[in-house]
């Protein structure tokens, strides 16, 4: 029963994934931001684990694909339906009130781009929606008191951004945001594996690939993976072997650009602040976070230590949910309410 009342909802609106977290329930919905869409009628077919499950399996007559393209909207209508889907996922069909909905989105959105956000919220049933910065969710998330005068420096590194940005009395001091994460690195693997090994395999493989056996540096004892792809010669199915070192050199380009977004904020911040991330360190949220050694590269690179948050996947989810349980506290850092 206690769905018909809900009144609050917080979604991270990722680019490969979609979270969505109540107050006091926490997270009840994480799936892929995927659509399946039918061709011949333009109709939408399925939405979330169910598309994703479609990715690269499809027939001609049916679309799987992701509406959110380096974490904007790529397609409003899709959005707009897909943001429906999650918010009668969370609050049941049947419903008494149309519920509040706090979004996060990338720091480098345009103010086009937001309106998008919120216009497509409203279409698909909030009765109001407001817009929060990642890079703030994920510090309100990861247990971070923004409100402080002390500064504190986040990298949400996501599946479409990486966003960074040093935070002090509940305000954003100096940020970035590239269009490098998550996705760019799987896609980097496929490509090495193609040039390397003349084998094409999908993004759903890339990801796992990235997953299982990935590392941001070298390492010693090398894992090894089997993997199932097309020779690009025969165009028959091939298995081949391919290893932790090898991913390392292939990505190497993409945590180049995440690494020299990290420098950019480290040396637009004022002196007394770059001292208290000194001191703290650097926090990584996102997806991404959870490949292996990204903390210690990035540490290495720029001489300040960093750490993945706990739960470093659902930080920004949840910090839009608290957030949105004190909206007063976070006026200053909430964009837009309309």
């Amino acid at each position: 029963m206690a769905r018909l009342f809900l009144r609050q909802i917080g979604i991270d609106l990722g680019t490969a994934n979609t979270l969505v977290f109540v107050p006091k329930q926490g997270i009840i919905i994480n799936e892929p931001t995927v659509v399946a869409i039918s061709v011949v009628d333009n109709k939408i077919l399925a939405v979330g684990q169910e598309a994703k499950d479609m990715l690269g399996r499809t027939p001609d007559t049916i679309v799987a694909h992701r509406p959110m393209k380096d974490g904007v909207i790529a397609d409003y209508r899709v959005t707009e339906a897909m943001l429906r889907y999650f918010i009668n996922k969370a609050t049941g069909n049947v419903r008494f009130f149309r519920p509040e909905v706090m979004i996060s989105v990338p720091g480098g959105i345009t103010s086009t781009e937001r309106r998008a956000v919120i216009d497509a919220a409203h279409a698909a049933g909030a009765k109001a929606a407001y817009i929060i910065k990642e890079t703030v969710a994920a510090a309100i998330g990861a247990g971070i008191d923004i409100a402080n005068p002390s500064g504190n420096m986040i990298i949400d590194i996501g599946g479409g951004t990486t966003d960074v940005a040093v935070l002090s009395l509940g305000g954003i001091v100096t940020q970035t945001s590239v269009r490098v994460a998550g996705n760019k690195i799987d896609q980097a693997i496929a490509e090495y594996i193609r040039r390397k090994h003349g084998l094409a395999v999908g993004d759903r493989t890339a990801e796992d690939i990235k997953i299982k056996i990935g590392s941001a540096i070298p390492v010693e004892k090398e894992t090894k993976l089997e993997i199932r792809g097309r020779d690009l010669i025969q165009g028959l199915p091939k298995t081949i072997k391919i290893s932790t070192n090898e991913i390392v050199e292939a990505i190497q380009e993409e945590l180049r650009e995440i690494i020299q977004a990290v420098r950019t904020v480290l040396q637009e911040t004022p002196p007394e602040l770059a001292a208290d991330i000194i001191d703290k360190g650097m926090v990584l949220t996102g997806g991404t976070a959870l490949l292996r050694n990204i903390d210690k590269l990035i540490g290495q690179t720029t001489g300040v230590p960093a750490y993945v948050a706990e739960n470093a996947i659902l930080c920004v989810a949840a910090g839009t949910g608290v957030a949105l349980d004190n909206l007063d506290s976070y006026k200053k850092s909430i964009l837009a309410t309309k």
